[in-house]
């Protein structure tokens, strides 16, 4: 009698996304810096790298957004691993049409080895249905000025670029594209 190869598609199990909470602390705060750094470390200084990660990712600013009512997180695993992430909240951009009712997709990443297999679409849609969870609303994302892919997949889902700012990691200011889909958008398009 054979057994299943532990590694063969048969054996592992669909990934999961879930609601992240307080316990999911430690795995998104590690998630999030490395995902970050597989992404942009290229980009800057070791020493503005490491003191950006602690500040954005570090364990206490990863725990407060986790206990914020106005914040939620999710988690993507497969077969018992953090893979992927997002993070949702109130608007933070600096835009002068951003008010107390706009949310922002604030974070949305996946590991290298798991990015293209259709998982960061079925994120994007758990985190967009709680973000209007009330009804349609203004939906705002910063998205580096370079990241063309994102920048398409956004513009599929009803984006479109409304203006700029400077995104700092240390000594290094990246220029990032301010998008939003408009509430009006969501009545046309329907939630996705």
């Amino acid at each position: 009698m054979s057994h299943p190869n532990p590694t063969s598609p048969a054996a592992q199990s669909q990934p999961v996304i879930r609601r992240a909470g307080p316990g999911d602390a430690e795995t998104l705060a590690a998630l999030g810096a490395r995902t970050f750094s597989e992404t942009f470390a290229h980009l800057y200084d070791p020493e503005d790298l490491r003191m950006f990660l602690s500040e954005a990712y570090g364990l206490e600013r990863t725990r407060a957004d986790l206990a914020d009512p106005t914040k939620a997180s999710w988690l993507v695993e497969a077969d018992g691993r953090a893979i992927g992430y997002a993070l949702a909240g109130p608007c933070a951009l600096p835009h002068d049409e951003v008010t107390p009712a706009c949310g922002e997709l604030k974070r949305i990443y996946f590991l290298k080895s798991h990015q293209g297999g259709g998982l960061g679409g079925a994120l994007f849609a758990e985190t967009m249905a709680w973000l209007t969870r009330d009804g349609p609303r203004d939906i705002w994302i910063g998205v580096w000025s370079e990241n063309y892919g994102a920048q398409r997949f956004y513009e599929r889902h009803g984006f479109s670029k409304v203006g700029e700012y400077g995104f700092e990691v240390g000594r290094t200011v990246d220029r990032e594209f301010i998008l939003r889909r408009s509430m009006e958008n969501f009545s046309s398009r329907g939630q996705i």
